[in-house]
């Protein structure tokens, strides 16, 4: 008996020191877990219940250089539920109600809004699908309803908000103002917007959530762990009334005459600021036309008679022939090594001198002209186009811009034919900004200048960065030929191709070019034309400058020339521009002072000064001086009635709440 009580207490004894081994390692690994591991294993907790949001930071906007709205970024709200938050009490004393008011607003039945929220209580559901894409007033209204205004954690509601991009003139320019977003993980960044990105965006936030179901979280707090910084503002050069004009003169003759696509460009000639770009493109299935690629900048192609004014200005410039050199247009139609240059007009000009040649723009003419003076030495004739910049991109700030070709004589692909063909645009291909650019330094006494489609970066009033005029070529020619270059332009609509265009009572300068492009394929079957007119105006003194193009015109209509399908959109956006503007009549004595005026405006400006931290009292202040005043405060203003403030409801002395709202009452 006593050896077998031994051997019991030899097992316990074992047993018992087992036990005490395995609290050691316990004792060890929870030690360890504590202070070794524990920051880890903390953190990996906090990871998976809670987390940290990015708060995408409201875009700046983009404005004309008028003031007008071109894109915005809108606040854009999802309600969910949290059916778990709410006391049973709270819930079943305001579900008939809440539901009565989502209903009036939303537009579904209450009995929808009803079951909805009931299931959603039943199903014990911690993110249910209240409403989405509401604009703030939505929002605003919905966070006001019975429960929902206890707030996340004692009504329920979850609140999510997201910015959305909106433009307020609607598809007009829409390409050149552009977007940046991510299409199928692929960044795309078009125009304006995906130009000027990095003023624009702004800075995100972060707010801290915390999981309640599986993919679903709640934000934590009601306020952000940081909050998001609003983008700056970018001013664009576009002027709405002009591009409300040039887009409609464009769409109008794209429709009329059934072609593919089309652009026009108005830049203002000293600054080179781009007032109007419209580029419409057709879509075969409906055969409406849309803003779809940018074409002025993207477009390389074939010029035709409009690259004439190069054969000008070298000609001119180098001092081989003057204006009134005559030339035999030799019926029409001239060969060099076996390929025909023909003349659009049946049986040619006869005998004419070198400007009635450009004006009439006649290929044998200007061929003859470029062929007998540089066919010795071609590189003279290149390095002339060359050095105004023609054989480089713009360097614009937007992607894609058209690379254009200008032929070198180095050039493998250089031929015989190769200087003619150059001569009356052909084998050669810059954009139609390109074209528009050198017409317009023309316009601006030989001063090339880049064009330009940002004025500034802004933060409210405060300036960030201007764009100043930049100067691709402070002088691409003489004063002498520009002196004879601005006459012939001028003679090109008074007795030339564009006589058509003419108008005693309003000068215009330019040229007309009629481009015949893919005659080089399937035997020249896929040939067709490309018409275009380029200038400026008024003539005697050249505010605008103005280039259309227009691809593939209905050649049934029998009528595809530059100063028939182009020309016309040229003259509708010139003289509407200066018939249609506001008047511009000097207006006298405007530096009297009014009294009244002057004493309304001391008043506001002490209420500005005096203004810190607090709400002021804006009774008997007019509306607009309270808007403004609060404004700048950062506070949100509702607005009921007109004239001077009867009461506001946050009375003066109460601190300062940013993207706060009051509401003023007038009267």
């Amino acid at each position: 008996m006593a050896v077998e009580d031994k051997h019991i207490s030899y097992r316990i004894y074992l047993v018992a020191f087992v036990i005490f081994l395995m609290a050691m390692a316990i004792t060890v690994k929870l030690t360890n877990i504590q202070w070794v591991e524990g920051d880890y294993y903390r953190k990996l907790a906090k990871d998976r219940t809670v987390k940290t949001f990015v708060i995408p930071a409201n875009k700046g906007n983009i404005y004309s250089s008028d003031g007008s709205l071109l894109a915005t970024s809108i606040p854009n709200y999802t309600i969910r539920f949290d059916a778990m938050a709410p006391k049973t009490k709270d819930f079943d004393a305001k579900v008939d109600s809440l539901s009565m008011d989502l209903s009036k607003l939303l537009g579904k039945p209450v009995s929808y809004y009803e079951s909805l929220l009931r299931n959603a209580r039943t199903n014990k559901s911690r993110y249910t699908l209240i409403a989405e894409d509401l604009s703030y007033t939505e929002y605003s209204k919905v966070k006001k309803m019975p429960l929902f205004n206890k707030g996340a954690y004692k009504g329920g509601i979850i609140v999510e908000q997201k910015t959305v991009r909106e433009h307020p003139i609607g598809k007009i320019a829409e390409r050149t103002i552009g977007y940046d977003r991510i299409d199928d993980g692929v960044i795309k960044r078009v125009g304006i917007e995906g130009a000027f990105g990095k003023y624009l965006n702004g800075k995100d936030g972060k707010v801290l959530k915390q999981k309640i179901a599986k993919g679903q979280w709640k934000p934590i707090r009601d306020i952000n762990e940081v909050d998001p910084q609003d983008g700056y503002d970018v001013i664009s050069t576009i002027d709405v009334y002009i591009q409300d004009i040039a887009h409609h003169a464009l769409l109008k003759q794209l429709q009329e005459y059934d072609a593919e696509h089309g652009c026009v460009v108005v830049m203002e000639t000293k600054t080179g600021q781009v007032k109007a770009i419209s580029n419409l493109g057709r879509d075969e299935v409906s055969g409406n036309y849309y803003e779809t690629i940018n074409y002025a900048v993207a477009e390389a192609h074939e010029p035709g008679s409009t690259f004439k004014l190069i054969d000008m200005i070298a000609l001119l410039d180098d001092n081989k022939v003057d204006t009134s050199k005559v030339y035999d247009s030799h019926g029409g139609t001239i060969i060099y090594r076996g390929r025909k240059v023909r003349d659009s007009h049946e049986g040619g000009y006869g005998k004419i001198s070198l400007a009635r040649g450009f004006e009439v723009s006649s290929n044998t003419v200007m061929v003859q002209a470029v062929y007998e003076n540089y066919n010795g030495n071609p590189k003279q004739f290149v390095d002339r186009i060359d050095k105004m910049g023609l054989n480089k991109s713009l360097g614009l700030p937007f992607q894609g811009e058209g690379k254009p070709v200008i032929p070198q004589p180095t050039d493998k692909t250089w031929n015989p034919i190769s200087l003619p063909w150059m001569a009356f645009g052909y084998g050669v291909a810059v954009t139609p900004l390109q074209t528009l650019t050198l017409y317009n330094a023309i316009a601006n006494n030989g001063e090339m200048v880049k064009p330009q489609f940002v004025s500034e970066i802004k933060e409210w009033n405060k300036t960030i960065k201007k764009y100043d005029k930049q100067v691709i070529n402070p002088k691409i020619c003489s004063d002498e030929t520009l002196k004879k270059l601005k006459n012939i332009l001028q003679n090109v609509v008074k007795r030339g191709t564009a006589a058509k265009l003419y108008s005693k009572d309003f000068s215009m300068a330019g040229k007309t070019g009629t481009a015949a492009a893919g005659y080089g394929t399937n035997g020249g079957s896929d040939k067709y034309y490309i018409s275009s007119f380029v200038g400026y105006f008024p003539a005697e003194n050249p505010k605008y400058s103005c280039i259309v193009v227009v691809h593939k015109p209905n050649t049934s209509m029998n009528n595809y020339y530059g100063a028939d399908v182009a020309g016309p959109v040229f003259k509708r956006i010139a003289q509407k521009i200066f018939t249609d503007v506001p008047s511009t009549n000097e207006i006298k004595n405007l530096d009297k002072k009014i009294t009244k005026q002057e004493n309304k405006y001391n008043e506001y400006f002490a209420k500005a000064q005096a203004v810190k931290n607090t709400i002021p009292n804006l009774k008997g202040m007019s509306g607009m001086d309270a808007v403004a005043l609060l404004g700048n405060l950062g506070i949100k203003v509702k607005i009921k009635g007109i004239g001077k403030v009867k009461s506001q409801s946050v009375q003066a002395g109460e601190p300062v709440i940013k993207n706060s709202t009051i509401t003023l009452e007038l009267s």
